[in-house]
């Protein structure tokens, strides 16, 4: 019988375990790929004392058991090793012909990933503890809850990928956000009828914003986005009346103008133009006149320009309200909140919702991807919206009695 191996200490080594002539205790494994793998420490058991000066770390039985339990359970040991920027990178990768801002937007989280010490770790070593740091840290640095529940919303993704690959067995990114940080989320702003009526009336009488006001004119009527909106040209259907949405201008530091696609397939749809849309256009294109635009993707006679004679963007929009909304403030009692571009295709979907429009109607006009996203600006009804639609149930509950008596 051959004797059997045993440590500097005399321990017997079981199958697979080794000690090198410095001490250092040695495990060889076959991998799930059939390849031949090692793991070290100094530590042969956990009660065993780590050599001074070497940092200390699990003994090599309890990794043996770790190893043995990942095979088990045909965990990957080699892959559950990557770090969480290789992980989000690999993840990433596997969905290609994505739009630029989405591509620029993952090239920033993986630079602030790298910067954070979570994205060093190893997947295998990351814990709901060590996500829930990392929302901590997000929101130290400034970022808004928003920024970081988007940041997660990423991640979860990315581990998802590595518990279906089996890398690991959970995800450590599955937990309620406000739990951890403060949801300091305001509510979405939105203007009464009334409210948007007197602002885009207080436009067109003001010496400085009446240029502006047909535009805030479609905006109001449309509820298409600031992007899409910039994105119309002097090729507008006046005899169908109808305004085709397929594209969006957008404008970025480092590439300039470009056309993309709308943000989902829903996005592509025929809106109505209303009497008031119709009038303002009609208005728009004469003040414009025959001016030549610069051409983007394929796309030129842009409709709405600025001073220098390109094409506006949402910046410039934003601006003007800013501004506007300031004048106003200074003239009128009754004050407005803060708004955006987005709060006049806010106020539409609303207005259209508080009025009884199908939701399924309003899901095609708005170009959202699903109804819930819709639903939720049913929300916004009032006392008295929710008032007159009863009003409207009953009297329609009445309406046959009346005729049969």
């Amino acid at each position: 019988m051959s004797e059997k191996r045993r440590d500097n200490r005399g321990r017997i080594l079981r199958t697979g375990e080794s000690q090198r002539k410095d001490g250092r205790y040695a495990f060889k494994y076959t991998d799930a790929y059939g390849k031949p793998q090692f793991v070290y420490a100094w530590k042969l058991v956990p009660t065993d004392k780590t050599p001074a000066g070497k940092r200390d770390d699990k003994s090599l039985r309890e990794k043996e058991k770790e190893i043995r339990r990942d095979i088990d359970d045909g965990i990957d040991t080699i892959g559950k090793k990557i770090t969480v920027c290789q992980l989000y990178a690999k993840h990433t990768a596997l969905k290609k012909n994505v739009k630029y801002g989405t591509e620029k937007a993952r090239k920033n989280f993986l630079k602030l990933l790298g910067d954070d010490p979570l994205g060093s770790q190893s997947i295998e070593d990351v814990k709901p503890s060590d996500a829930k740091a990392w929302a901590i840290r997000m929101s130290e640095k400034g970022y808004s809850y928003q920024t970081i529940k988007n940041h997660q919303r990423s991640l979860l993704a990315a581990f998802y990928t590595a518990v279906e690959d089996n890398y690991i067995r959970k995800n450590p990114f599955r937990f309620a956000m406000n739990t951890v940080i403060e949801d300091d989320r305001e509510e979405k702003i939105i203007l009464t009828p009334e409210q948007e009526e007197s602002l885009i009336a207080f436009a067109q009488g003001d010496p400085v914003y009446s240029k502006y006001a047909d535009e805030l004119i479609i905006l109001s009527e449309t509820g298409v986005r600031i992007s899409e909106l910039c994105g119309f040209t002097t090729h507008l259907d006046f005899k169908n009346r109808a305004i085709l949405v397929d594209h969006q201008l957008l404008r970025d530091a480092e590439i300039g103008f470009y056309i993309e696609t709308p943000k989902t397939k829903s996005g592509v749809r025929q809106l109505h133009m209303s009497e008031k849309a119709y009038e303002a256009f009609r208005r728009i294109l004469k003040r414009r006149g025959k001016v030549e635009t610069i051409t983007v993707d394929g796309y030129t006679d842009f409709l709405f320009l600025n001073r220098d004679g390109l094409p506006k963007t949402a910046a410039n929009y934003n601006a003007m309200i800013k501004g506007l909304v300031k004048k106003y403030n200074k003239l009128h009692k009754e004050q407005l909140p803060k708004i955006t571009a987005h709060t006049f295709r806010h106020n539409f979907c609303t207005r259209m919702a508080n009025a009884g429009m199908n939701p399924k109607a309003l899901q095609y006009i708005m170009g959202h991807a699903n109804i819930t996203m819709t639903l939720g600006y049913y929300a916004h009804a009032s006392f008295e919206s929710a008032k007159a639609e009863m009003e409207r149930i009953e009297a329609e509950k009445a309406a046959p009695a009346s005729i049969a008596a």
